[in-house]
């Protein structure tokens, strides 16, 4: 047993070492971003006169994640002018300081008036809120929506409402936009011991290279939750 064990850690220890280097090289690639942008772009263009919006929660509010699907979700009611935006989390509607609620306010802040912003609160994850929109709202049956929700995220998105009934699902996913300046600089003129090489015109390495391994985690989490779904029949 002793030896059966001392076998299985030493095999597992080297499938995850393996795992992890084949993991550092793919993000020296731009791979990353490819798989990314596929699970961002399902039904881009479908998003042609909505007659509702539909912002997916994220990491609550105030969050990185939340605050900024909050901003593209007000972008896309001001491009959509007077159509209804339901938010989808999570939450109690009778506290103001919830995160659903303090999503709406921060909806209000940007322009969009509260007679436009209505509430899913029961559902816990994707496929309960897709059920819970339809049961709640169920003329969108046949309509189009555009769902408002994090680039990985999209594509199950879309396919689990689409599999819950809904006829036209469209996507306004919520990618970041570069910095578009020059982020090269000379280290030397910045001073310092010297004793590190200079990175400063390596901007690959200095933002692309972290950037891209935290996409892989992103990925592979919405590649399991998809095959989970797909398993479950959900999408």
């Amino acid at each position: 047993m002793k030896r059966f064990l001392i076998k299985t850690l030493k095999y597992l220890s080297t499938f995850i070492a393996s795992f992890a280097l084949l993991m550092l090289i793919f993000a020296f690639t731009s791979g990353p971003f490819w798989i990314y942008h596929w699970l961002g772009t399902k039904n881009l263009s479908s998003v042609q006169s909505p007659k509702a919006l539909v912002l997916l929660s994220g990491g609550g509010i105030p969050s990185e994640d939340g605050l900024y699907r909050i901003y593209r979700a007000a972008q896309a009611a001001r491009q959509f002018k007077h159509t209804p935006l339901i938010i989808a989390m999570p939450g109690d509607t009778s506290d103001m300081y919830s995160s659903i609620m303090l999503s709406k306010k921060e909806l209000e802040l940007r322009g969009i008036e509260a007679g436009r912003i209505f509430f899913e609160d029961a559902g816990k994850n994707t496929r309960s809120q897709a059920l819970e929109i339809m049961r709640k709202f169920p003329g969108l049956r046949n309509d189009s929506i555009v769902i408002i929700t994090a680039p990985a995220h999209i594509r199950r998105a879309v396919l689990t409402f689409e599999k819950a009934g809904f006829s036209y699902v469209g996507s306004y996913p919520t990618f970041e936009r570069v910095i578009e300046s020059d982020l090269n600089f000379e280290g030397r003129d910045l001073g310092g011991s010297g004793m590190i090489p200079d990175v400063g015109r390596s901007v690959n390495l200095r933002y692309r290279f972290w950037g891209h391994l935290k996409l892989e985690i992103d990925i592979f989490r919405e590649l399991m939750a998809m095959a989970y779904y797909e398993v479950n029949g959900w999408m």
